[in-house]
């Protein structure tokens, strides 16, 4: 089972925008979010935040609108 940690990493990669740039985008330093990261500390509202920041959604995964899950 992949960790949240392994399935934002995998998305910012499938989206090609860097771990920085995604904290800013909900309003996040980047320290804080890489803390978030590594604890595996993030809340289902603040997940929902990323996948939109992405173009996508989450419900247990990222999907994307062409049909891509990770």
């Amino acid at each position: 089972r992949m960790t949240i940690e392994q399935k934002i990493k995998m998305a910012l990669g499938y989206k090609a925008i860097s771990q920085a740039a995604l904290a800013r985008l909900i309003g996040m330093t980047p320290s804080n979010f890489n803390q978030k990261l590594k604890r595996d500390t993030f809340t289902t509202e603040e997940l929902n935040a990323i996948a939109e920041a992405l173009g996508g959604e989450y419900s247990f995964f990222f999907e994307f609108p062409d049909g891509t899950k990770i």
